[in-house]
């Protein structure tokens, strides 16, 4: 057997002082902390490909907006808890320019980050009917969205889509919602980690079963029309982006800064609730508020409590960025299109290597080049495989920690280097070496 770049019993002590018994649930920070340690101590670069955070410089539009609000002083003042008002706008200018789907300016509500958007809601929804204290994960999806779930107390299923798409979808999904007990259900399109896309037959679906049992669709927007399969980013023309919103009065849309503008740092998103749904009045809310609608009760009650508004001059960026998207003269998707140019040469040198795609269709399309991939090795659990890479200088995180019930790893595009590739080449080349397959 060929040495591995880095000694294995390097990274066996420093796993050991994490305290880490089972590494196929190593959390994505305890990932990257035992690979900087490694790093730091080896002298060998790590390729590290277990963080889902932005690789690019953040949006120009949006950084000269903020700093032109803040020398204006809008750091002394509290932000409206409604939201600034040229953002509420442009944001549901950008709802209809991208995704064509007509909502008013006022159920459009800036967050801190898609995170928060995801907590409030939740909150929400399993405050609206007593009997309904349940949130449903189609996964595999983003791991903290169910510690935030249980940060709050609240109870969730879940369920790996691998075997579930097309038609196939109702039934899996009635099973749970014929119980009465889902207050909402969420999924992220593209999909953190798998990158697969639910096509609109399956968002017909899930916004169909929706409105026959009465909860609420999360759509977590966080990869923003990334589908570069196609081109979703031409303001106001076809083609548009798929949605559940077409599908049901009853959803939440969150729209994230982080990744489409490159703008993780300033925690800036806007989550966008339906017309109907935000004038939607519940007994829950009635008796637990003395009164208000889903929107109100959302803004006023419990996003008012978890932070008081959201970052003023954060708002002035993302309204900016929406606006010069809206208007044709920002072309975010072809920024970040990089992302899935890495994809295809990442995933080629793993194929050629031995390695496999996890989640590797969507129906009966190749899964498209993105933000995420999803590999596998013949003969390695989840957690042998991101044990193994790490002595061959490579981290990414276990499928296990994001719901799905396949053997693999999520590995992510957005740190990868140029002079990378030739290093994953060789060190791959040796891995496949070392475990030879049948």
């Amino acid at each position: 057997m060929k040495n591995t770049p880095i000694e294995r019993h390097l990274i066996d002590e420093t796993i050991r002082e994490f305290q880490i018994v089972n590494f196929s649930t190593a959390t994505i920070r305890e990932v990257k902390a035992i690979a900087e340690r490694a790093e730091a101590t080896s002298g060998v670069e790590f390729i590290k490909m277990e963080m889902g955070v932005p690789g690019l410089p953040p949006s120009a539009v949006g950084v000269k907006a903020e700093i032109e609000a803040l020398q204006n002083g809008i750091a002394s003042l509290y932000p409206d808890i409604n939201g600034l008002p040229a953002l509420k706008q442009e944001a549901s200018r950008f709802i209809k320019a991208f995704i064509d789907v007509d909502l008013s300016p006022e159920g459009c509500v800036p967050v801190t980050g898609s995170m928060q958007g995801t907590f409030t809601s939740f909150l929400t929804c399993c405050q609206c009917d007593e009997k309904k204290d349940t949130i449903l994960f189609i996964d595999p999806g983003f791991p903290v969205q169910k510690q935030q779930v249980v940060v709050m107390g609240q109870k969730y299923e879940t369920f790996d889509v691998y075997h579930y798409r097309g038609e196939k979808l109702r039934e899996k999904l009635e099973s749970y919602f014929r119980q009465g007990n889902i207050a909402a259900i969420i999924y992220s399109n593209p999909n953190n980690p798998s990158w697969i896309c639910l096509k609109d037959e399956e968002l017909r679906i899930i916004g169909q079963l929706a409105t026959q049992y009465d909860a609420v669709v999360l759509e977590d927007l966080a990869y923003f029309a990334m589908d570069f399969r196609q081109d979703f980013g031409r303001p106001f023309q076809p083609p548009f982006l798929p949605t559940v919103a077409r599908y049901t009065d009853n959803y939440v849309l969150l729209i994230s800064g982080s990744k489409a503008f490159s703008y993780a740092g300033q925690r800036i998103g806007v989550s966008c609730i339906s017309d109907k749904l935000y004038h939607r009045s519940y007994p829950g809310l009635t008796k637990r508020y003395g009164g208000g609608t889903f929107g109100t009760v959302f803004i006023h009650r419990i996003l008012y409590a978890l932070s008081s508004g959201t970052s003023h001059s954060a708002q002035y960026a993302m309204a900016a960025m929406m606006k010069a998207a809206n208007d044709g003269t920002y072309d975010f998707c072809n920024e970040v299109k990089v992302y899935g140019e890495r994809a295809r040469r990442l995933k080629e040198i793993f194929l050629r290597h031995g390695f496999y795609i996890v989640y590797d269709k969507d129906l009966d399309q190749p899964v498209g080049d993105g933000f995420y991939f999803t590999i596998g090795y013949p003969g390695l659990t989840s957690g042998e495989l991101a044990l193994e890479l790490m002595y061959y200088g490579v981290s990414a995180i276990s499928l296990e920690t994001t719901g799905s019930d396949q053997e693999g790893l999520r590995a992510c595009t957005s740190f990868i280097k140029d002079h990378q590739y030739a290093q994953l080449d060789e060190r791959m080349a040796i891995f496949a070496e070392n475990h030879p397959t049948k």
